[in-house]
């Protein structure tokens, strides 16, 4: 089997005075775009057969930036500049393309639009029908020779553009938040809107995999829709509600493992862990086959038929005329008296704690903070300082909860027979030191202060 990838040059700037087409730079983001795509060619394996690319100023410095990303990769043993690939034309790139030599297996083309997306579609019609700049795409050909490649005989296995593998990227085309100056019930109606639109845009970033942010805001609106419509069960009744709300539940409860995997590896490269080079090397790549085991896991339940009626679901629920009447008998007034209550039940279960409490009550003091956290945010004129010490409490309890996730996922490593004895008793010490950290963290937690009233 043959693979071709099919790369679209990164954002260019716009000719200036006598500046020819040929000549045009890419932009700053067009830099980003090129470097967040290194990974994915990476693995892809896009980048260990041939590279060809166009002699144009921006591909060759979309190759560049992809290039000094990799700089373990002698990228520059494989690459060719070829004045052919500058063509828009897919009668030109087709014809060059059938003039490759039989033993290039695998072969990356960094070129112009339209000729590339025309050449997808032309060996497979499931191609898009657009490649938005830095866009990869990945065909699949018969074992036989580029020249007798026909139409309809190969098969796009993978589409990825910079927005889908980068969150910053991502974030400038993403869903805006809404207006917060409305009433109370259009402001929930519009927040749980904007929420349902984030989800919907961050799963092709999730299904791919690259930047776990995606994953991390995808779990964030999930939970956030379902805590906002708690927040309104406890002040006013809504037929059916609670029913979809354990759905979102659901959902956001098979992304946990998957993001704790990423939190953990993400700390592992960051820091400097007590552990020996071959102990590190070992328990990453052990967290990493769970990492994909679980990442697949949640990509088949986004592509199941029931997923996507299930969201469907919800969005015409929260669009329902019944959920708006629920929605028009709330007021600032209610809002406020429960939020009272919550901020009342929490300070009850802080004073409750002692030294010797156990990991998962300082994990419900967290959920604690969270549901009142989302409370307030349906009150839009809530005060800030109230907010940042919402906030600051809730970083504290999980810097607590990301230590006792470690501290599992350490267990279950030193569980597993499959894993050398050394690298066990390196772990465990290891864990035995979080748990003096996590020490630190509980004197805090105890030593917080009843919450201030929510001033508006």
């Amino acid at each position: 089997m043959r693979h071709l990838y099919l790369m679209r040059h990164a954002k260019a700037k716009q000719p200036r005075g006598d500046m020819t087409d040929h000549q045009r730079p890419l932009r700053k983001r067009g830099k980003h775009q090129a470097a967040v795509m290194a990974p994915v060619l990476q693995r892809w394996q896009a980048l260990q057969g041939e590279v060809y690319v166009s002699t144009a100023a921006r591909t060759r410095e979309t190759f560049d930036d992809i290039a000094a990303q990799l700089p373990d990769r002698t990228l520059a043993n494989s690459v060719h500049f070829d004045e052919a690939l500058y063509t828009f034309d897919i009668e030109a790139l087709l014809a060059w393309l059938k003039a490759l030599p039989g033993e290039a297996e695998r072969v990356l083309i960094i070129g112009h639009n339209p000729a590339l997306v025309d050449l997808a579609r032309w060996f497979d019609k499931a191609a898009p029908p657009s490649l938005p700049t830095g866009s990869v795409l990945h065909v699949t050909l018969p074992d036989r020779p580029w020249s007798s490649m026909g139409q309809g005989g190969a098969e796009l296995v993978g589409q990825l553009s910079p927005a889908e593998a980068s969150y910053p990227l991502f974030k400038r085309l993403a869903p805006k938040q809404p207006d917060h100056k409305r009433d109370t019930a259009s402001h929930i109606h519009a927040m749980l809107e904007h929420q349902y639109r984030m989800i919907r845009a961050l799963e092709p970033g999730v299904v791919a995999g690259i930047d776990p942010e995606f994953l991390h805001q995808y779990r964030v609106n999930l939970r956030r829709s379902r805590a906002v419509c708690e927040s309104v069960l406890a002040i006013t009744k809504v037929p059916g509600l609670k029913k979809r709300l354990k759905r979102l539940k659901r959902r956001a409860q098979a992304t946990s493992d998957l993001r704790d995997l990423d939190v953990f590896l993400e700390d592992l490269d960051k820091t400097q862990p007590p552990l020996s080079a071959n102990t590190r090397q070992g328990l990453q790549q052990w967290l990493e086959g769970f990492q994909r085991v679980e990442h697949h896991t949640l990509c088949q339940q986004l592509s199941a038929p029931e997923y996507a009626e299930e969201l469907q679901g919800w969005q015409r629920f929260i669009a329902s005329g019944e959920f708006d009447k629920a929605l028009s008998t709330l007021s600032p007034k209610r809002i406020h008296a429960v939020l009272e209550e919550r901020i009342a039940r929490h300070d009850d279960d802080l004073a409750a704690l002692s030294f010797d409490a156990s990991d998962t009550a300082l994990h419900e003091l967290r959920k604690s903070l969270k549901r009142i956290r989302y409370l307030a945010d349906l009150m839009p004129d809530i005060s800030k300082p109230f907010l940042s010490e919402l906030k600051r409490r809730q970083r504290l309890l999980g810097d607590f909860q990301d230590l006792f996730t470690r501290q599992v996922w350490l267990d279950a490593f030193c569980a597993n027979a499959d894993n050398g004895q050394r690298q066990k008793q390196e772990c465990s010490q290891w864990r035995a030191e979080l748990e003096k950290t996590k020490h630190n963290l509980r004197k805090d937690a105890l030593a917080l202060a009843p919450l201030p009233k929510a001033q508006k």
